[in-house]
C-alpha cells in the first residue's frame, strides 16, 4: 500500500511538471492533475492540501538535483573561472529541461511563505557555489557579485524561454562573457 501511494504521489508530481512547464502556475489545477494521472479530484487532496503544497513539494524535490548538477559541473572545473563559467552554462544549458521549466514557473508564480523560503534556500545554495568561486578569483565582495551574476544567469533564462531572437546558444554564450568579463565582453 505504501508503494501505491508513492507511486501516486510521483505520478501526481510529474503530472505538475508537465502542467507547469506547458502552461506556467495556472495551468496547474487538481482537476488537471487528476486528469492528467487518472484520479478522481477528491484523490488528489489525499496526496496534497493545496496547489502551494504541490508547488512546495517539486521545490524539494527538484531544486537539489538542479543544484547537484549545477555543483557537478563545477567541480569538473579546472580554475575559478572555469567554475565560474560551469555555473552559467550549466544553469542555461537546464532551459530545455522539464524540471527546470518547472521551477522556472513556479519562482515567477505567488507562493506562500514556506515554498518561497524553499526556492530561497535552493538559491542561497547555488549563490554560494558562486561565491566561493569568486572568492578564489579574489572577489573583494564575493556574495554581492554571486547574487548579481545570479541576476544576470535569472535574465539569461527568461531571454531563451521567451523564444527571443537570438539563439540560446548566443545567449548563452553572452551571459558567459559577461560573467567572465563584465559588459567589455
Amino acid at each position: 500500500m505504501a508503494e501505491h501511494r508513492s507511486m501516486q504521489r510521483a505520478a501526481l508530481l510529474d503530472a505538475a511538471r508537465s502542467l507547469l512547464s506547458e502552461g506556467g502556475t495556472d495551468a496547474l489545477t487538481f482537476p488537471a492533475l487528476a486528469e492528467r494521472t487518472g484520479l478522481a479530484r477528491s484523490s488528489v487532496y489525499e496526496y496534497f492540501r493545496s496547489r502551494a503544497a504541490v508547488v512546495e513539494e517539486l521545490c524539494e524535490v527538484d531544486f537539489p538535483v538542479w543544484a547537484a548538477e549545477v555543483g557537478a559541473a563545477m567541480e569538473g572545473a579546472d580554475s575559478a573561472e572555469g567554475k565560474v563559467e560551469a555555473y552559467v552554462r550549466q544553469q542555461l544549458a537546464l532551459v530545455g529541461d522539464r524540471r527546470h521549466r518547472a521551477v522556472v514557473a513556479i519562482s515567477a508564480s505567488e507562493l506562500d511563505a514556506g515554498a518561497r523560503e524553499k526556492i530561497r534556500a535552493a538559491h542561497g545554495g547555488l549563490v554560494a557555489m558562486l561565491g566561493e568561486a569568486l572568492e578564489e578569483l579574489g572577489h573583494v565582495q564575493p556574495r554581492l557579485a554571486a547574487m548579481l551574476l545570479q541576476g544576470v544567469v535569472d535574465a539569461a533564462v527568461r531571454r531563451i524561454e521567451l523564444g527571443a531572437a537570438e539563439h540560446p546558444e548566443a545567449v548563452t554564450e553572452a551571459a558567459v562573457s559577461m560573467a567572465l568579463r563584465g559588459v567589455k565582453g
